[in-house]
This record gives C-alpha cells, sequence and structure tokens, in this order.
C-alpha cells in the first residue's frame, strides 16, 4: 500500500523559510513525476512545483518561480519554500504516480499525503 506522509509545515512571518518533507513508501514511482500542490480555503487545489523520479526535471508554478525549490533523494520529497508571503498561506499536499506530462494536473496523480498547513503572518 502506497503512502505518502507530508511534515514540516507550521507558522512563520512573511519574508521567512519553511522546508517541507514528503516521505514515500510502499512502492517505487521511477517513470513518474512527484508533485506538490496546494489549497487555501475556498480556493481549488493549485500546482505548485514537481519533480521527476530520477531528480533531472523541475517544474514550478510562476507564483513560486525563484523562491521554492523541490528536490529528491531516495523516496523523500522535499519542497524548500524561501521568501514567504501571505498569500502562500494553504494546505500544502504531496502526491505522487503522473505521468511526468501531466505533472500539473491533480487528476492524473493516483496518491496523495493528508496534507500540512502552511501560514504565513504579514
Amino acid at each position: 500500500q502506497v503512502q505518502l506522509v507530508e511534515s514540516g509545515g507550521g507558522l512563520v512571518q512573511a519574508g521567512g523559510s519553511l522546508r517541507l518533507s514528503c516521505s514515500a513508501s510502499g512502492r517505487t514511482f521511477s517513470r513518474d513525476a512527484m508533485g506538490w500542490f496546494r489549497q487555501a480555503p475556498g480556493k481549488e487545489r493549485e500546482f505548485v512545483a514537481a519533480i521527476s523520479w530520477s531528480g533531472d526535471r523541475t517544474y514550478y508554478a510562476d507564483s513560486v518561480k525563484g523562491r521554492f525549490t523541490i528536490s529528491n533523494a531516495k523516496n523523500t520529497v522535499y519542497l524548500q519554500m524561501n521568501s514567504l508571503k501571505p498569500e502562500d498561506t494553504a494546505v500544502y499536499y504531496c502526491a505522487a504516480g503522473a505521468p511526468l506530462v501531466y505533472y500539473n494536473s491533480p487528476a492524473r496523480y493516483d496518491y496523495w499525503g493528508l496534507g500540512t498547513q502552511v501560514t504565513v503572518s504579514s
């Protein structure tokens, strides 16, 4: 059974940093993307960043380019978030199992974590 477990969320002031981690177990995703999505209250879930399992390809939403960095090591995916803004406040979800070409489409991911709350105060 596949499990994705996120950690690292919390409360931070604007301009601060957080690092999210997502530990994957149960299978390998060697030909798939692993991604981070977020959902703020009253809004749809939106793409944040994705990475190929080999780590050689990364993708970012325009809103986080230059501030967030996705990386992976073994079965863990990380999201380093710098220069955080209040509009980054959301529940952040780790996802896995989408073909790489669909990296930004939440409907194409087979597995999801339960999410971790990130709150950025102004």
